[in-house]
């Protein structure tokens, strides 16, 4: 009996981290889908310790292959790892249980929380975001008025620290509304006033300004955590990551922060952006848009608007990325819901740039990931199909670093279990 409960514990467990890479692999007359915008019919990649060698036409090269390892691809698609943003993938495990959801700290000002030391790579969630191509993650607090820092991690690793990429990048303030929602609890359908709106940004303006004179001090008896993991806003070392959906309230926080002294901005969530375009772009500030597959935040927006709205962005001459962080479990559909903002005028390579190079851009991280380019990280994404249709979305080889990639999960477990149970009936 024993035996038995061992066998069926090991079995569930989360798949073990890809092996290190031994020695060169080629991927052969591939369709490669650099990230950047550039598409190379019949290509051949070759990566090696980790690192991409090579990435070009394989009609134009003439190697020996005899020392790698081939991986035949004719008619499939190669993809540089996609990356989500705003996740808090690896601190929640199941909603409605509070004893598996990590991502949010007590107190409204907590820039000094860091979310990387309670990010959890043996998560059940995490292996499933892979199969469909979501490689690497912006791990990120929630809660309160500051929630804390983000870090970026691979999808593939034994622990926190070997997933690292990027260590504490960016500081998340939520701004405070000052129209809130209609209590539907209540029967309320009108949104009204936040009538402590006031109180809550001279709160926020205060903790900013006590962290520029906190970074003036010097030799300090013992230092203030919080207004310590501030100062790499100042230092450009750190981005301000402001969520924020309504036009007037983009407007105000932006011009917020810029006259705090802080150097690098980015808005999330930025639901009414198109309304204040020009001045997004005019003070060059990327914006982090929600899933595209929700309705709009309006009664009186045009429905199809989340699906338009990354493409008038990007024609406004703002860098866009497209995230997925409405429900934890919905990451995986990543791919998805960009291929939704492909057919609205954006077309699949400018899409795909919305979840690769513009999102490693906005990290930080483009010198190591978000395209297909030699002397980046292999950490390549194989389709048989379109990896933003849903339909034809199917991977074959996954690669993080060089190391390979389990494509199984809780759900493919679960189907080999039950065929095998139907096939011995038969």
């Amino acid at each position: 009996m024993a035996f038995v409960l061992i066998c069926t514990v090991a079995k569930a467990q989360v798949p073990a981290p890809g092996d290190k890479q031994e020695k060169p692999i080629a991927i052969m007359n591939v369709t490669a889908h650099i990230g950047n915008g550039e598409v190379i019919d019949n290509a051949v990649i070759t990566f090696e310790n980790g690192k991409i060698t090579n990435v070009a036409n394989a009609a134009n090269v003439r190697m020996d292959l005899s020392s790698f390892e081939v991986v035949q691809a004719e008619g499939m698609h190669a993809y540089p790892g996609l990356i989500a943003l705003n996740t808090i993938l690896g601190l929640e495990e199941i909603a409605a249980v509070r004893s598996t959801r990590d991502q949010d700290e007590v107190g409204q000002f907590n820039p000094n929380v860091r979310a990387i030391i309670a990010y959890n790579t043996d998560s059940e969630i995490i292996p499933t975001t892979r199969f469909n191509g979501v490689l690497y993650g912006q791990v990120t607090p929630r809660g309160g008025r500051i929630s804390g820092s983000s870090s970026v991690v691979d999808l593939d690793a034994w622990n926190w620290e070997d997933a690292l990429l990027k260590e504490d990048e960016g500081i998340h303030l939520n701004w405070p509304s000052q129209m809130l929602y209609p209590r539907w609890w209540l029967g309320e359908t009108d949104w009204r006033e936040n009538k402590q709106y006031d109180e809550q940004y001279d709160e926020v303006k205060t903790f900013f300004q006590d962290a520029m004179s906190y970074g003036k001090l010097s030799n300090l008896e013992a230092p203030n955590l919080k207004l310590a993991a501030m100062q790499g806003l100042y230092d450009g070392s750190k981005t301000l990551y402001i969520h924020v959906d309504r036009a007037k309230e983009i407007i105000e926080s932006v011009q917020f922060a810029k006259n705090q002294g802080v150097e690098k901005v980015v808005v999330v969530g930025a639901a009414q952006a198109y309304y204040v375009k020009d001045f997004l772009k005019e003070h060059n500030i990327p914006v982090i848009l929600a899933d595209t597959h929700r309705l709009p935040q309006s009664a009186d927006s045009p429905v199809d608007m989340p699906y338009k709205l990354p493409g008038l962005l990007k024609e406004a001459g703002i860098k866009v990325v497209i995230g997925q962080w409405d429900e934890l479990m919905k990451v995986r559909n990543l791919p998805f819901g960009v291929g939704t903002a492909a057919a609205y005028n954006l077309g699949k390579e400018e899409a795909l740039k919305m979840i690769t190079l513009n999102a490693a851009e906005i990290l930080g991280v483009q010198d190591q990931i978000g395209t297909l380019e030699s002397g980046k990280l292999a950490s390549i994404v194989i389709s048989e199909g379109d990896l933003l249709d849903m339909k034809s979305n199917k991977l074959s080889h996954v690669f993080i670093e060089g190391r390979k990639v389990t494509l199984d999960a809780h759900q493919q477990r679960l189907y080999k279990k039950f065929k095998e149970k139907y096939e011995e009936q038969e």
